[in-house]
């Protein structure tokens, strides 16, 4: 990869990598540290990544990176108020702030590959080298996630 390649990934792909961070993370300095920290590691390997393989690349390392990251804190926080505590019958206004609220609730690698999937748009094929597992257990994945969600949110009938 050449510089000028490299720089064109960067334009390319420094939001949708943002977005995809901070959804999981749940907080903006931490995924622009795991943004960073992925086009970081690709200037680095630039020699060994092909440009058409950038953004894979790309989304690999910061999925790693914010596993990692979860597994710190998670040791760090055991004993705090955990988010999920909340109860979801109260009335919500913003259908936004809700589904964000369900996706909050789900296990980190379902939240994952379900935001790889439906938010990003990435296939299962890519999602299951992105995240090191088999294809089918990134569509067992993503389906016990959508039933979650749906779980969460109920009928349409309570969100309204």
């Amino acid at each position: 990869m050449s510089p000028e390649e490299y720089n064109i990934s960067v334009d390319q792909h420094a939001d949708g990598l943002y977005r995809f961070a901070l959804k999981i993370m749940n907080e903006m300095d931490m995924a622009k540290d795991i943004v960073q920290e992925s086009f970081e590691k690709l200037w680095v390997n630039r020699k060994t990544v092909e440009a058409s393989k950038a953004k894979s690349y790309l989304f690999t390392v910061a999925y790693h990176s914010m596993i990692d990251k979860k597994r710190k804190y998670k040791a760090l926080d055991k004993y705090t108020e955990s988010i999920f505590d909340y109860a979801h019958n109260e009335q919500y206004s913003d259908l936004n702030a809700l589904l964000h609220r369900a996706a909050e609730r789900l296990p980190d690698i379902q939240r994952s590959v379900l935001l790889l999937r439906d938010y990003e748009g990435y296939s299962y094929e890519e999602i299951a080298n992105i995240t090191c597992l088999n294809l089918s257990q990134v569509k067992v994945y993503i389906h016990r996630a959508r039933l979650q969600m749906r779980q969460y949110l109920g009928s349409i009938d309570n969100v309204i």
